[in-house]
């Protein structure tokens, strides 16, 4: 292989690395361990972590994860499940699959889901392209203000190698602005807006009429949601859009430094030619028992390339199994209860948090479990000395406040020694 790239070492692989950044003493490796050491080793480095009481959202969320969840996916038959290409040998995973585009189907009053994509922001940017698709000779798509921060990167992310022109729609008041929306698609090439259920901001946003505006001027409205909380709010389908998209973090997957995570993506049957990944349907075998399949397949290896409306050649899978035993656990009466919980906790701390003197309210506007306030400290002494007593919240936002959030995890005690560690600092 090296007579092949022309180099005399392997060292000549690295020669354009500048030198200063090649290590080139020994490395400091372990002497061989048993299986007793190796775990007695790793508890102790466990162990070394702070584990922190989280009082923070931002688009992932401590929600708890039933311990027969993890139970259930962790069985042979699904952990150990063959890739679904081959239907006569994969049932579970196809059947797991449809259950879980039923589910978000149901959540989102969508017709169509796909199963699924990376996380809630690609899922996003994945929308934005699907948008364009949509429309045909329109490169333009609207973007909220008030749509998380991440989201709003990958978008951009994507579109700058798509030929996708970003614009931006305005907030008023915490919440995106129909008059905003309306002069920007006043130009006439737009092919899509994106807009949150919830957004950045906690807020329950008000989206009465902004689908209708949308398809006056020939774009497509996406939804982005928080899927948890669409067992209490409007649904993107009653809304009247055409594409739902999220993050399923919040249902049934914890937290773990960033992921994984699992995006879900649904739509009006008008687009399902258009959906990028793969769609498992329902059919019956020779002997004409239930059964099902791969019934879409739009990625570039199954078809020509240049037809193709995604290049994802990967799914979290394991996650929708996560989401899909999750859902069917809770129930609608369960995901009503855990959002029930959450409000009635979070407005307490907001509560108690303006009643400290720390703090002003910014929005007086409907939300759930997660809210902003704008501190009258400096924020990052706030951050710090709610980390030093283990807790993980007040996160700044592009404006100054700081944002809380409260899941049905967190007890009232945890709530009362949040507040008691912030009359005690020094702020």
């Amino acid at each position: 292989m090296l007579d092949r790239v022309g180099l005399p070492s392997l060292e000549g692989l690295y020669s354009d690395v500048p030198e200063r950044f090649i290590y080139s003493k020994e490395y400091d490796l372990p002497e061989a361990m048993t299986e007793q050491q190796i775990r007695e080793h790793f508890e102790e480095l466990c162990s070394r972590n702070s584990k922190l009481k989280i009082f923070a959202g931002a688009g992932a969320y401590d929600h708890y994860t039933p311990a027969v969840v993890p139970y259930l996916a962790s069985r042979s038959e699904f952990s150990t499940a063959y890739t679904p290409y081959q239907a006569e040998i994969s049932q579970g995973t196809l059947r797991y699959i449809f259950e879980y585009q039923s589910l978000i189907c149901e959540l989102t009053g969508m017709d169509i889901s796909n199963a699924s994509m990376y996380d809630g922001p690609t899922a996003a940017a994945e929308a934005a392209m699907m948008a364009l698709s949509c429309t045909k000779r329109k490169s333009k798509v609207l973007l909220s203000e008030t749509l998380l921060p991440q989201v709003r990167e990958v978008v951009r992310t994507y579109a700058g190698y798509h030929g996708i022109e970003i614009g931006m729609i305005a907030q008023k008041d915490g919440q995106t602005s129909a008059e905003a929306l309306a002069e920007a698609l006043e130009g006439g090439d737009v092919a899509g807006v994106i807009l949150p259920s919830i957004n950045r901001f906690g807020i329950i946003e008000d989206l009465s009429g902004f689908a209708d505006a949308a398809h006056a001027a020939g774009a497509v409205a996406v939804c982005y949601c928080d899927p948890s909380a669409l067992a209490v709010v409007r649904t993107p389908g009653e809304w009247g859009f055409d594409i739902a998209v999220g993050d399923g973090q919040s249902l049934g997957l914890p937290l773990c430094y960033g992921g994984p995570s699992v995006g879900f993506m649904a739509c009006r049957k008008d687009y399902v030619r258009k959906l990028p990944g793969r769609i498992v349907g329902q059919s019956v075998d020779a002997q004409g028992k239930r059964c099902f399949v791969l019934t879409l397949q739009a990625r570039e290896q199954h078809i020509r390339r240049e037809k193709a409306t995604s290049n994802i050649c990967s799914n979290q899978s394991l996650m929708a199994l996560y989401v899909t035993i999750y859902l069917s656990l809770m129930g609608p009466a369960g995901l009503r209860k855990v959002n029930e919980v959450s409000a009635f906790k979070a407005h307490s701390l907001r509560e108690k948090l303006l009643e400290t003197g720390l703090f002003e309210n910014v929005f007086d506007k409907p939300f759930l479990k997660e809210f902003v306030l704008k501190p009258l400290c400096d924020p990052n002494k706030l951050h710090k000395a709610l980390l030093d007593k283990g807790f993980f919240g007040a996160l700044p936002t592009e404006e100054g406040y700081v944002s809380f959030c409260v899941t049905e995890k967190r007890s009232a005690g945890d709530i009362d020694k949040l507040i008691e560690t912030l009359k005690e600092a020094q702020l």
